[in-house]
C-alpha cells in the first residue's frame, strides 16, 4: 500500500522537437548572443536572439505560435520553458533595460516591450526614455 504523501506521479516524457522540451545540458545563465544588448542597435540584437530562439526551437514563445496549454498536464512545463526563455533574453539585455522588463510574465510579454520601446520603426520613442 502507498501512502497519499509519497504519490510520485508518473513522469511525462516530452519528443525532443517538441518546443517545451528543454535540454538538460541548457541553463538559464547561458549566453546565447554576443550582440550584448543596451539599447542601441536594436536590429542586430534581434536577429541574432531571433536566430538562436529559432535554432533551439523557442522562436513560438516570442512570435505568438505557441501559446500556454489549457490542459495543466503541460503547463507547468511550458512556463518552465517559458522561464527559460525569459532567462536567456534577460542575459542578453544591459541591467537597465533587463530591471525594467522584469516582471513580464511571458516571453511574448517581454519581446513586445523590448520592440515597442526599442524597435526599429520606434526610434522616437527610444531617445525619449
Amino acid at each position: 500500500m502507498v501512502a497519499l504523501n509519497s504519490y510520485v506521479p508518473p513522469t511525462m516524457s516530452i519528443d525532443s522537437s517538441n518546443p517545451i522540451y528543454l535540454h538538460p545540458l541548457g541553463h538559464p545563465g547561458m549566453i546565447l548572443v554576443s550582440k550584448f544588448f543596451d539599447g542601441t542597435r536594436c536590429g542586430a540584437w534581434e536577429k541574432a536572439m531571433m536566430i538562436v530562439l529559432s535554432a533551439r526551437n523557442k522562436l513560438g514563445f516570442i512570435n505568438n505560435t505557441l501559446t500556454m496549454p489549457n490542459y495543466e498536464q503541460h503547463m507547468a512545463v511550458w512556463n518552465r520553458c517559458n522561464d527559460m526563455v525569459i532567462s536567456r533574453i534577460l542575459n542578453t539585455l544591459s541591467r537597465d533595460i533587463s530591471d525594467s522588463i522584469l516582471y513580464s510574465e511571458t516571453a511574448k510579454i517581454l519581446w513586445n516591450e523590448l520592440n515597442s520601446r526599442y524597435g526599429q520603426e520606434n526610434g522616437a520613442k527610444f531617445y525619449q526614455l
